[in-house]
Order: structure tokens, then sequence, then C-alpha cells
């Protein structure tokens, strides 16, 4: 599978998200820097097909379907969207996803599977508590049990602190598992992580976010907060 997002932008003069192109494809890891407390949602929701794009496209396979996006790409942790609420219990969280994937999802089931991770200490825990490693494992892990998950995209790991070469082995590991993954990071997350030898590939926005995209149609809105596309429901934008 290859997903590819050519010359996309949201918001008039690139406000919401400057244009970006990159893909990402089954088996690698990519990374791609987005600076600001917006934009890599905004980025997050259009890679995954829960959000139009003002201009360019996004593709899966070389084909414009955005259900389709839905369908396999699972939209992990990404802030006002699919991030638990900190002050929930890890056990909570897992149990709520598990329901979503169609498993027994009882308090019970949700330590089980934990345990099966190695993280059964953690169930009581406030998932805000997390070491940022664990919390990127135990959502990925539940992300793709979900049927039909093919790829990830994992929005701002690094805004939960911690060291990044923790959690980029880990989105690099589920590659190798043969999903695609894209990571959204900011500058100095992304600094780090291309530094690093085992880093499959790198996506650098580098200016991106100073470069305006031209006017568009007056008629058409300015992106404030994200619009989802189709007004998908909760479950359907994790």
């Amino acid at each position: 599978m290859r997903i590819a997002l050519d010359g996309i932008s949201k918001g008039r003069r690139g406000q919401a998200l400057p244009t970006v192109t990159l893909t990402f494809e089954t088996g690698h890891a990519r990374f791609v820097r987005a600076e600001t407390e917006q934009r890599p949602t905004v980025l997050g929701l259009i890679a995954s097909g829960r959000m139009r794009s003002d201009t360019g496209r996004v593709t899966i396979d070389g084909e414009h379907d955005a259900a389709q996006l839905r369908r396999r790409v699972a939209l992990v942790d990404a802030p006002e969207v699919s991030d638990p609420h900190p002050g929930v219990t890890l056990a909570a969280v897992v149990g709520e996803e598990l329901m979503f994937a169609g498993r027994g999802a009882t308090p019970l089931h949700a330590r089980r599977w934990l345990a099966n991770l190695g993280f059964d200490d953690l169930a009581g825990s406030p998932i805000g508590t997390v070491d940022p490693a664990a919390r990127v494992r135990i959502l990925c892990e539940l992300a793709v049990l979900r049927e039909g998950v093919d790829a990830l995209v994992l929005v701002s790991p690094d805004r939960h602190g911690g060291r990044p070469d923790g959690w980029w082995r880990i989105a690099a590991e589920f590659a190798e598992r043969g999903y695609a993954v894209l990571v959204i990071v900011g500058g100095a997350a992304a600094a780090v992580i291309a530094g690093m030898p085992e880093t499959l590939n790198a996506v650098h926005l580098a200016d991106a976010t100073t470069k305006p995209v031209p006017d568009h149609d007056p008629a058409q809105p300015d992106a404030g907060r994200p619009d989802v596309e189709d007004q998908q429901d909760e479950e359907d934008a994790r």
C-alpha cells in the first residue's frame, strides 16, 4: 500500500497547513515535521482520509478514495481527535479500544491484554502519566487490532516528553511488521530521529511552515478547528 499526499494544504494561504508533498508505504516508517499546535493534527486528519485538503490530493495506491483511507489508516493519539483524556485509566482506554475492535472489553479483558504486553502494572494509572514510549506501544497495538488497518499515522508523540528514539524504534518495528507508518513530529524530535542510524526514511517539511499557498476561492471557508470529513463520529476518527 502506498499513500501519497501531493501538494495538500489547508486554510487560506495555508494558515492551518502549508503545502505538503510526501508519501508513506507498507514496510516503511517515515517522519514529517509539522510545527504549531494545530498543524500536526490537521496533517494527520488529511493523511488518514478524515479531512479534505483545500489544495492537492491524497491517494491510496494511486486512487482517490477517502473511505478506503479511513478504513485502512488508523489515526493514533491526535490531539483533540483521537487522544484519550489524560485522566482516564489505562485499563479504561484499553477496554474502549477492545470494544471498537470487536473484542472482549471487560476490565478483566483489558488487564489481560495489558499483561500480555507486559504493562499490567500500569492498568490503574491515568494514561497521562504513562511513559511516552509505553503509551505509543499500547496505542499502536490497540489501533492495529481493528479489522482492515494497514497503516498508522501517529501524531505528535514528542508532546508527551521522553526520548524520541524510544517511540521512533517502536514506529520502525510496526513498519517491519508490515504496516505503513507516518509519524508527525516537531523540529527537535525530527533532528534526533534524523541522526539515528536505524531511521528507515526521513521526510522533512523544513521551511514548509513559512511557505504560503495561493489564495483560495473566497467562497471556501478558512480552516479553524479541524473539520473532520463527512463529520465522522468519534469511533471512525480514531
